[in-house]
């Protein structure tokens, strides 16, 4: 099985054990002096581990004055690294692993604020349209010096004992900004024709040639489409035609593979994709480039399932496929699929939540998350996973994500976990998370956190709601109550309950079905805007009303991006400050607020979309009969998967 996944393979004078990379993923997890920390060498490590045939690390640091991309980044700008950048790589070669650093300098994309209070310096001062930092064009001479941090960076690299490096050339980075049209105003050696663009990368690599030998390998990652049309920028830009001929001119400059991606940070969706991108949907970029040049190309493209990421290195269309959310969510991947052990992987979601987390670290001083593993950047945290479970029962009500991972966990602990399900099947929110158009990939999360109970013996009793005396006649030890949350219907307002008035559950659950019709939609969270998006594809007419200023108050940017685009698409029409005061028949009346005015907007249907609150049913009636009691997930206070997530995982951890 996936013999050509397993298959060795070859950079530079590099041999690799298959042909899977973990691509480079920012983490947030180094010491705040930039040495190596150990939590950054167990995140690394669990991957080794788990079979992954070549590491690419995190952005590294090239230069400590103004290249810093974050607080607790990798660094390679000074000596005194080298000792726990050694470290590093001897904890993967322990796992007969492979590992490279990623040598970084953020250019126009980074913050002022981490670059000692001055403007960030690019190729030429056009600010980022998303970071919005003041951003300067730096001198020829301080462009040579860049030049000069990279090639002293890889030297230490190599004698830190990695086995390559990587120079980010791709997301709209400093060697980015150098190659494209867009970013790339100058007028000396470094500006102006394709050969002056490529100058700055060119002088890198030849530097560390030089400085490194032939035979330590040197890969280079690109963007070979920024994809500015996306984001309505009509300026040339690196194309796919351009991207292969920068390609190609590296293959003759003597890079060892191409990394191949896409996008800068005003494209950011197709550089770290929401869920709605579908897997291998950007592989075309690295097939064109596989077929100008002869050195190997490796593939970031929503890969996730083995046969699908087997298939491509069958087929030739890449040399290498590499995901960083992948291992990510799963360290075991590779080794699980080698095992052919596949109804155990634990598949990315494309959630982003681990974007969201990384990009709220500087404000939380916390590490990135992933929303279905737990055990994310915190290997050493949860290193200590007891077996002191002794067969004692306990009772989970819900088998939604909370309870299904709460019985897992408690299941590898050794108890003996009973669930209780009062619909005829598992998944909870996610049955319902999964029903919107291109949130297909939740249904990995459902088929996991099935075939962990099943591998674990979990029992699982469907259509069930058990007594207070049924409880108590199992003696559990504990009682996790997981039984999860309901639509918050607002009684206050007058014909909320009307016969033509519904909520998103009922629509996503398939209880009412509503074709060409005009229906208005009330808030915009996540599961507002997914609902309406969903109507709209079956025709209806849609209104989205919120009552906060903006759209999607409380989403992550990205997905809130990608979700309007389509909704755009569809017409849907959006109105903020629409706070719903009544219901009469098929008017909806709202206040605008701040100034007050009523307005009425006549509807088919309305749809409620207002959050949700926990399910309290036997809470008390449990919390005194029985003395270890946890409320979890949804049950505790609704949240979004991770919430579900960590809440079951530390519980039934901490048990």
């Amino acid at each position: 099985m996936y013999e050509s996944l397993f298959s060795k393979g070859r950079i530079g004078t590099l041999e690799l054990k298959n042909r899977i990379v973990m691509a480079p993923m920012g983490n947030y997890l180094n010491n705040k002096d930039a040495t190596v920390s150990d939590e950054m060498i167990a995140f690394y490590a669990e991957r080794a581990k788990g079979g992954v045939g070549l590491i690419i690390t995190e952005v590294t640091r090239v230069n400590d004055e103004n290249g810093v991309a974050d607080s607790h980044q990798l660094s390679a700008a000074d000596d005194k690294y080298i000792p726990g950048l050694t470290k590093l790589a001897e904890a993967i070669h322990k796992y007969d692993g492979r590992i490279f650093i990623q040598l970084h300098h953020p250019g126009r994309q980074g913050f002022c604020a981490l670059n000692g209070n001055k403007p960030m310096m690019a190729p030429s001062a056009i600010p980022c349209n998303v970071v919005r930092q003041e951003t300067r064009a730096m001198t020829t001479q301080e462009a040579e010096g860049l030049v000069q941090d990279f090639i002293e960076a890889a030297c230490r690299v190599k004698k830190a004992g990695f086995d390559g490096v990587e120079l980010h050339g791709a997301h709209g980075y400093l060697i980015n900004q150098f190659l494209s049209p867009y970013t790339n105003k100058r007028n000396d050696k470094y500006g102006g024709s394709f050969e002056n663009r490529m100058r700055f990368l060119d002088e890198i690599i030849e530097g560390i040639r030089e400085r490194c030998g032939k035979d330590f390998p040197l890969i280079v990652r690109l963007s070979v489409d920024e994809f500015l049309r996306k984001a309505g920028i009509k300026e040339d830009g690196i194309v796919l035609e351009e991207g292969i001929r920068i390609a190609k001119h590296l293959e003759k400059s003597g890079v060892d593979a191409i990394d191949v991606s896409a996008g800068i940070y005003e494209t950011m969706n197709v550089s770290w994709e929401p869920a709605s991108y579908a897997q291998g949907w950007k592989l075309y970029l690295a097939e064109e480039v596989k077929k100008a040049v002869k050195i190997p190309v490796i593939a970031a493209a929503v890969i996730r399932e083995p046969a699908y990421a087997d298939k491509i290195i069958a087929q030739g269309s890449v040399d290498f496929v590499a995901s960083a959310r992948l291992h990510f969510a799963d360290p075991e991947w590779s080794n699980k699929v080698k095992e052919n052990r596949t109804d155990e992987l634990r598949l990315c979601i494309s959630c982003l939540h681990c974007m969201e987390s990384l990009f709220n670290s500087e404000a939380t001083g916390m590490p990135s998350e992933c929303a279905i593993n737990i055990q994310a950047c915190r290997e050493l945290e949860y290193s200590n996973l007891k077996e002191d479970g002794g067969g004692r029962t306990v009772v989970i009500l819900g088998a939604g994500p909370s309870g299904l991972e709460a019985a897992r966990v408690l299941a590898k602990r050794k108890f003996k976990p009973i669930v209780f399900e009062k619909s005829a099947q598992i998944g909870g929110q996610l049955e319902l998370a999964n029903k919107p158009p291109k949130k297909d990939k939740i249904s990995w999360l459902i088929k996991y956190l099935r075939g962990q109970a099943q591998k674990l013996g979990v029992e699982i009793r469907l259509n069930k709601v058990p007594s207070l005396d049924e409880i108590k006649a199992l003696n559990p030890y504990a009682v996790f109550i997981a039984q999860g949350s309901r639509p918050v219907i607002p009684k206050s307002i007058k014909g909320i309950e009307g016969e033509n008035v519904f909520t998103a559950a009922d629509v996503l659950a398939g209880r009412v079905e509503f074709y060409d019709k005009n229906v208005a939609v009330i808030g915009s969270g996540m599961t507002g805007l997914e609902t309406a998006d969903f109507l709209a594809t079956k025709g209806n007419a849609v209104t989205v009303f919120e009552m906060a200023d903006n759209i999607g108050p409380d989403m992550f940017f990205q997905n809130l991006i990608d979700i309007q685009e389509r909704l755009s698409q569809n017409n849907v029409k959006m109105y903020t400050k629409h706070k719903l005061v009544k219901i009469e028949g098929r008017t909806a009346a709202f206040e605008v607020l701040p100034e007050g005015k009523t307005k009425e907007y006549c509807f088919d249907y309305i749809v409620l979309a207002m959050g949700t609150c926990p399910n309290t049913e036997m809470v008390e009636e449990i919390k005194a009969s029985f003395e270890n009691v946890r409320i979890i997930g949804d049950a505790g206070k609704p949240g979004r998967i991770r919430n579900a997530m960590e809440t079951a995982f530390k519980s039934a951890y901490s048990l």
